[in-house]
């Protein structure tokens, strides 16, 4: 009872900030993000232990799985145009892939973090069920590479219409390869409010940051 009471609320927040976001578009208003903050609150102020509340939630946890596999359909509809442009999408990927490597290895350097930390950012850019194997097999943390993947998601899905706007990037290439790159599912979720076209190359990218990331990141934590 105490499961099925866990999963039935989270369905119902998650549906009513869903409705709460489509009446104002505020960016921190989305979803998976609001939803969150709220439910931790509530768990918080009501003395749930989070083991108690993943009794049901894991149930949904599980469901992520299909929900990747699910972003097969649009790249099956899309396929002529993946196929025209693969040559900028691979490099756009890769060039993100390594600059995220890169970079947070230099932040990491800089404020003196502990192995552990650096070897649990490297995969934050890639889905969660890639990203976790591959901090475990790096020497990373896996529960705190899951907090630094869905952070990712957060900031790129928060802010990734922010900088659309700012710098005016309106072609759906761009948007999708750019998101999906920097913020797996999460971002794309998001990119479902910009068309069918955009979602694609979201899911483009991020499948393939997940393919180069499996091969890359170990490499790189070796170099390093």
């Amino acid at each position: 009872m105490i499961a099925l009471f866990m999963i039935i609320g989270t369905i119902v927040l998650f549906y009513a900030m869903t409705f709460i976001y489509k009446r104002f578009t505020y960016p921190l208003l989305i979803p998976i993000f609001s939803t969150t903050v709220l439910l931790v609150i509530i768990l918080v102020l009501s003395r749930i232990p989070y083991d108690t509340y993943m009794s049901g939630g894991k149930w949904i946890n599980e469901l992520l799985g299909p929900a990747v596999v699910s972003m097969a359909y649009p790249l099956y509809m899309h396929r002529e145009k993946i196929f025209k442009y693969k040559t900028p999408i691979i490099l756009s990927v890769l060039t993100a892939l390594f600059s995220g490597l890169i970079s947070i290895t230099i932040f990491s350097k800089l404020l003196s973090f502990d192995d552990h930390i650096l070897l649990s950012l490297l995969p934050k850019s890639i889905t969660s069920p890639v990203a976790i194997p591959i901090s475990e097999a790096i020497g990373g943390i896996p529960t705190l590479t899951a907090v630094f993947v869905i952070f990712a998601g957060l900031v790129g899905a928060i802010f990734g219409p922010v900088i659309f706007k700012v710098f005016h990037i309106d072609q759906a290439i761009s948007r999708g390869l750019s998101v999906g790159s920097a913020s797996h599912g999460i971002g794309v979720s998001k990119l479902a409010e910009y068309g069918e076209e955009t979602l694609t190359m979201g899911s483009v990218s991020m499948t393939l940051s997940a393919i180069f990331g499996s091969f890359v990141c170990p490499l790189f934590a070796l170099l390093i």
